[in-house]
């Protein structure tokens, strides 16, 4: 197994019909977390990339509703 974090900023705040998607997801094999941080609306999707690909990811949340906005990096900017 090969564990990756992908991080998705998300427009709108799911609603309760997003959520029930989403814990759908989680039952996908492969997908193994989903962590969400309101404030920054970011969810972090932990996943085994044995398994599954970014872009497969992205597809599932896409499909369950998620307004995906964009892929962020984890890896912070080097300070200016």
């Amino acid at each position: 197994m090969t564990t990756m974090d992908i991080v998705f900023r998300y427009g709108t705040h799911p609603n309760q019909d997003v959520l029930t998607a989403l814990s759908g997801a989680r039952e996908v094999y492969g997908i193994r977390r989903l962590q969400f941080d309101r404030e920054r609306q970011t969810v972090l999707v932990e996943y085994d990339a044995t398994r599954l690909t970014g872009a497969a990811v992205t597809s599932l949340m896409r499909r369950a509703g998620l307004d995906v906005v964009e892929e962020m990096s984890l890896i912070p900017p080097p300070p200016a």
